[in-house]
């Protein structure tokens, strides 16, 4: 098995992990964020109904998404969305990933829109 086959089944390991504890309900939606080396996605989701309430990314907003500037950008967005939408708490999905660099600025960002984890 090769060490990128090992990393990606580590990561899987984490996102079951969590999502075993992190659940979004109506009244407290999931926000979960994806990463790619080029972009930054993040959507609230209600898994109860199984849909998504609010989508922000860099490649729909139209800005280059590999730097915590973009990932910031994205945070505000999504939060200005929720907030219009009449969501206000909401719990965290990293996305088996660290809690740093870009998922935090996208985390801090919405905190700062109006946010509440």
């Amino acid at each position: 098995m090769s060490k990128s086959e090992q990393i990606k089944i580590r990561r899987e390991r984490r996102i079951r992990r969590i999502r075993k504890r992190v659940s979004g309900t109506a009244e407290r939606p999931r926000l979960r964020v994806t990463r790619t080396l080029k972009h930054i996605y993040a959507q609230i989701i209600d898994d109860e109904q199984g849909v998504t309430l609010a989508a922000a990314s860099s490649v729909g907003l139209k800005i280059a998404g590999g730097n915590v500037e973009a990932a910031r950008q994205v945070g505000r967005a999504l939060g200005e969305i929720a907030l219009s939408r009449d969501i206000r708490k909401i719990c965290f999905d990293r996305g088996g990933r660290k809690y740093h660099g870009r998922i935090k600025a996208l985390a801090d960002a919405a905190r700062e829109a109006g946010l509440e984890f």
